[in-house]
């Protein structure tokens, strides 16, 4: 599906350069879920902004379904069925819900339905539908506007970046069943960003993510046996050495 070799990227902080991510080798494979996690500041984002093409390698190869696909533009490779759903979403002044995720879904084979996209998101469709996609809705609800506008595309490879963020916890079960609709019936490969117990746990393999570099690559179950070993551990507070 999509696969890294040995991509590094550089970024100006400061008026310095910075490596965020190093000489990365990565594959992966078509119809997964995969989700990435780590500390805040390893390069979660940028790995996945990479994959967007929001960033362009400094050094490396990114090819996508056997394509080259490093130096095209966003909108290239949006012709080619990959999105992002931003941790921040946009605003669109002047456009509709109804209106984005028509557009979004413009070029489908198969008609979708908003009004059942906006209750998977936890909108109600009468609400929602008619609503600018301004400053005039809270983050939560731009947010999930944004998922729902990736959602309607029938994307290759979907990407989220913390997607529960500002999304409360009735919608954000709702959230974790749409990714697996989503996954079954567009047979899409899915990235998420997320630390959160829910979705890890419908991936089928966890990247860990720090300094820029793979730890390593583990099913749900040892991440999960790990994170809930470390709560334990900081609880207690007697494993000094594991802190």
């Amino acid at each position: 599906m999509i696969e890294f070799k040995n991509v590094s990227l550089e970024l100006e902080e400061q008026d310095a350069k910075v490596e965020i991510i190093k000489n990365m080798n990565l594959k992966l494979d078509e119809n997964k879920i995969y989700v990435i996690t780590g500390p805040n500041g390893g390069g979660k984002s940028s790995l996945c902004k990479l994959m967007m093409g929001i960033y362009k390698p400094t050094s490396g190869e990114i090819n996508f379904e056997g394509e080259d696909i490093s130096n095209i533009s966003i909108t290239e490779r949006a012709k080619r069925k990959i999105g992002y759903a931003f941790q921040q979403p946009p605003h669109f002044k002047g456009m509709t819900v109804k209106e984005l995720l028509e557009l979004a879904s413009k070029e489908n084979k198969n008609k979708i339905d908003i009004s059942e996209l906006l209750a998977d998101m936890g909108l109600c469709p009468k609400d929602y539908i008619n609503r600018e996609v301004n400053g005039s809705l809270s983050g939560g609800e731009l947010k999930r506007i944004e998922i729902a506008s990736v959602i309607a595309r029938e994307l290759r490879l979907a990407i989220f970046d913390e997607p529960e963020a500002g999304i409360d916890l009735w919608s954000f079960q709702r959230l974790v069943e749409t990714f697996r609709n989503m996954h079954k019936k567009y047979k899409t490969t899915i990235v998420i960003i997320s630390h959160q117990e829910r979705i890890i746990n419908i991936a089928d393999e966890v990247i860990v993510l720090s300094d820029g570099k793979i730890q390593k690559t583990t099913s749900k179950e040892q991440i999960i046996k790990e994170i809930k070993e470390q709560a334990a551990c900081d609880f207690c507070g007697t494993c000094e050495g594991r802190r």
